[in-house]
């Protein structure tokens, strides 16, 4: 399903122009008060570097072995490191045809996956793989608003389109389902399932509030798309803000249905052991 909707997400923003033209209206509408936001922003992604993913990482791999959890350990750890090698793959090696919507940036070339918002869905998705069960949803919630903040935040520093931001929390689901594969794998033998374990409730509160979103950013973009697709520079100030907070609601979106799905099948994936 992932793959699918990467693949969905890819052919819109990067190969028709009015992908391309909805992308620019929202990154464009970043300009919206944006002095008033350039503080937090910049804190929220500078927070992001090399340094600290690979201390997320350590953080991560400890806790499940904590637990005794090796293959854990391990497929966390892959979980990472693949999202995050897979992005910057796809970063360099998708093309983005010119179609002279966006002069402004098309030295630029391709720029989705987004690296930033990459690290931190990855990193708060294999956090909720290793977390114990009593404290699993709180890291879920806290792990999706994270990442969510993130992916906004490339957005309105106007480092990142939405669709750049949204390509990388499904290639992070991706990897997320890979390697539930390898846990099942690894664990069918001592695996010891109850249903007590699951999070339905929670789940379902992150899935119905990241499609409501979901549903806000496809309506803004619907009303964008039947208005005169006149160059970004000519546009008054409501399609532009239409255009960048229906974008922030589909990366937020996202980022829920993606944790939710997470969330709804960890107690399978990372079940108690036998004995």
């Amino acid at each position: 399903m992932h793959v699918l909707a990467l693949l969905a997400i890819w052919r819109l923003a990067l190969h028709t122009q009015t992908g391309q033209w909805l992308d620019t209206v929202a990154l464009t509408g970043n300009q919206i008060g944006q002095d008033r936001i350039d503080e937090p922003v910049d804190r929220v992604l500078n927070a992001v570097s090399v340094v600290s993913l690979l201390a997320a990482t350590a953080v991560i791999g400890f806790i499940a072995l904590l637990r005794r959890r090796i293959a854990l350990a391990l497929t966390a750890t892959a979980l990472i490191v693949g999202a995050n090698v897979t992005t910057q793959l796809l970063k360099r090696g998708l093309d983005r045809p010119e179609y002279g919507i966006d002069p402004q940036r098309a030295e630029v070339g391709n720029s989705l996956p987004s690296g930033h918002a990459c690290v931190a869905a990855s990193v708060a998705v294999a956090l909720v793989l290793v977390l114990p069960r009593k404290v699993r949803v709180l890291g879920a919630f806290l792990g999706a608003g994270y990442a969510a903040v993130n992916g906004v935040a490339t957005l309105s520093a106007g480092w990142h389109r939405p669709s750049d931001a949204v390509a990388a929390f499904l290639v992070v689901g991706g990897w997320a389902a890979l390697g539930g594969l390898l846990l099942l794998f690894t664990q069918r033998e001592q695996a010891q399932v109850e249903p007590a374990d699951s999070h339905r409730t929670a789940a379902l509160v992150l899935g119905i509030a990241g499609l409501v979103a979901i549903i806000v950013a496809v309506v803004a973009l619907a009303w964008l798309d039947g208005q005169p697709e006149a160059p970004v520079g000519d546009l008054s100030r409501r399609p532009l803000f239409v255009g960048y907070a229906g974008s922030a609601a589909g990366i937020v979106g996202a980022m829920g249905v993606v944790m939710a799905l997470v969330l709804a099948s960890v107690h399978r994936l990372v079940p108690r052991v036998k004995g």
